[in-house]
């Protein structure tokens, strides 16, 4: 029993998943409180595992069993320092987000039982991706956060906007799942495993073409779970979910999925399967998400769409990482980002709220002197993202800097461009949201948050101060062996520090301090198209969505007017219509007709016959 002790990660979420969403159907309170308590037991049982508390390994179950122990399909956990650190993020995080709900749903008409089910499906599906000591379990994981994401971005499904966003992030995931499961099957005709610590050097002698086919495919599946061009689409409209949600799924741990694969991948199957091409398509797509995202993240005016933005952005910093085999920077950078990102979107949910449901930060304003604890939280959340140094989004992407000005000097120039457009873009929201006069009547009304919002905005914004130290970092970052970097006063500092200083200074002298009542960059076709979003929904849903809807339409209607009106239909008529008419013509009354009929069919009976 013991051994099996690890399963709780899975079991108790479940579980809890299942009795909420059955039997406290009625009883949103209960149900709230059994969600908290399973989120508090499983990071509890995290922070045991990390403190040296061990207590065996999970006992293997042979799901599909082929007579091969190699090949054999099996669910079983991997309790390695990568998992469990990772665990960590998943569990810290849901636990303060599971809190915050409780502020923020407050008064909601929807059915929070419902939703507080939702979050534990969640928190086993991801802990499932985590755990996983093979691609078999990990891809049932996969599937099952793509479920548990639909159920909470569609959570107020009376919203034709929130249902078209869930069911959007379903079937974009799909696209990126199908080359997923296409990489799952080359990795076992490859290496003749699916279990990560059997991989090895399996891939010795396999063609080069091969491994660069394998790999690619697995990245079809981070592209979609990390929302990675152009499979982005899905994440700033997965917004339309509550903002806690957005917090736990979109910005600190299910994008993050497929980062983490990917590392994962290269420890278990090793760097050298990673050829020249598969890294550099897999940096280049990190390269344009970053620079896209960011780009189009500076003329947005919803406040959670700034921010889903920005997440798409700091997930192409990852998987640029990535793709230069710099594993550790990227889940440095990851570790870091879930906390203040996390608070970043919590604090954006807290404001929202107290602005009585307002997201369009032009009509906010003047809420650093009414909500000063939230907004202190919300600055420190910038700080780290922006990377101000001191905070930790500074050390974790100085890291990938440093890596990328060794591996590919391009890339570094890029991360340098994404790091001007960070800073502008979050300079302009806190400009403009929390300075200068209110400008709408819910911003002259805001009021503090409650304290079941406040204490996780402390508790995240402690974290995106310190996460970034070696003294926390050292211990915490889901990297095996890992050491923060510290404070290096070379090229990579120097550089960075500048691109900081241009990000403000263009800010400030664009939106002053608040004082502007309209964006003054608005009036133009740059603008128009960034607002709508370099028109690649729009060519999506009109050109591809459309396009394949209005081609199936043109199958659909040629197969039913051409073959079976037309051809079986029609044409059976037209066949007995013929048939009868040249019959009609021998029954005429003629006795010469007759008997020509009757010496023709006799002349074919003896041919018959003599053959």
């Amino acid at each position: 029993m013991i051994q099996n002790l690890p399963w709780l990660f899975l079991v108790l979420p479940l579980l809890v998943a299942a009795i909420d969403w059955v039997i406290f159907h009625k009883c949103p309170k209960t149900a709230a409180t059994l969600s908290i308590l399973s989120a508090l037991g499983t990071f509890a049982l995290c922070i045991a595992y990390l403190t040296g508390w061990q207590t065996g390994t999970a006992d293997i179950y042979t799901w599909m069993p082929t007579g091969s122990a190699a090949t054999s399909l099996h669910l079983g956990l991997t309790m390695d320092e990568l998992a469990m650190r990772m665990m960590l993020v998943v569990t810290g995080i849901g636990l303060l987000v599971h809190i915050f709900s409780i502020g923020y749903m407050k008064g909601d008409n929807s059915n929070l039982s419902r939703y507080f089910a939702g979050l534990s499906i969640f928190m086993f599906s991801m802990s499932t991706i985590v755990l996983a000591d093979n691609l078999a379990m990990t891809f049932i994981g996969w599937e099952m956060v793509g479920f548990s994401s639909y159920l909470l971005i569609g959570h107020w499904f009376h919203k034709a906007s929130a249902a078209d966003a869930a069911k959007k992030a379903f079937i974009t995931n799909r696209v990126g799942d199908f080359g997923f499961l296409l990489g799952i099957l080359l990795t076992l005709g490859v290496f003749g495993t699916l279990t990560f610590d059997k991989m090895g050097t399996a891939a010795a002698g396999v063609a080069p073409c091969l491994l660069t086919v394998t790999v690619i495919c697995l990245f079809c599946g981070a592209i979609g779970k990390s929302a990675q061009f152009p499979l982005h689409v899905w994440l700033p409209d997965a917004m339309e979910g509550p903002t806690p949600v957005s917090a736990l799924i979109h910005a600190a741990t299910m994008v993050a999925a497929g980062v983490y694969m990917m590392v994962r991948l290269q420890i278990s199957m090793g760097t050298e399967v990673f050829t020249e091409t598969a890294r550099m398509v897999i940096a280049t797509v990190g390269a344009i998400t970053a620079v896209m995202a960011a780009i189009i993240a500076t003329q947005q005016d919803d406040i959670k769409r700034v921010l889903a933005y920005s997440t798409l952005s700091q997930l192409g910093y990852m998987v640029m990482a990535v793709g230069l085999l710099a594993g550790e920077a990227a889940m440095f950078h990851l570790y870091t980002h879930a906390w203040f990102k996390a608070l970043l979107f919590l604090g954006a949910g807290a404001v929202i709220v107290c602005c009585h449901h307002e997201q369009d930060i032009w009509k906010m304003g003047g809420l650093a002197r009414r909500m000063p604890v939230t907004v202190l939280c919300f600055l420190m959340g910038t700080f780290a993202l922006i990377a101000v140094p001191g905070f930790s989004g500074f050390f974790s992407k100085e890291a990938i800097l440093d890596a990328a000005v060794v591996k590919h000097p391009t890339f570094f120039w890029i991360g340098v461009g994404v790091a001007v457009l960070t800073t502008f873009y979050m300079t302009r929201l806190c400009l403009v949201a929390f300075f200068g006069p209110a400008r709408a009547h819910g911003a002259a009304e805001a009021r503090e948050a409650s304290p079941s919002m406040l204490l996780p905005l402390l508790a995240l914004a402690v974290m995106a101060i310190i996460s970034g130290y070696g003294f926390v970092a050292d211990y915490l970052v889901p990297a095996k062996g890992f050491h923060a970097h510290g404070f290096h006063f070379g090229f990579t500092f120097y550089v960075s520090l500048g691109a900081l200083v241009l990000g403000l200074l263009a800010a400030v002298v664009i939106y002053g301090f608040g004082k502007r009542s309209a964006d003054p960059l608005s009036n133009n076709f740059i603008s128009t198209a960034l607002r709508k979003r370099l028109y690649i929904d729009a060519i999506y849903d009109k050109g591809l969505v459309g396009g394949l809807q209005q081609c199936g339409a043109h199958i659909i209607e040629f197969i039913d007017s051409a073959l079976i009106r037309g051809l079986l239909v029609q044409g059976s008529a037209w066949l007995v219509r013929c048939i009868g008419v040249l019959l009609s013509r021998i029954q005429c009354g003629s006795l010469r007709a007759y008997s020509c009929v009757a010496g023709l069919g006799l002349l074919i009976i003896i041919v018959l016959i003599a053959l």
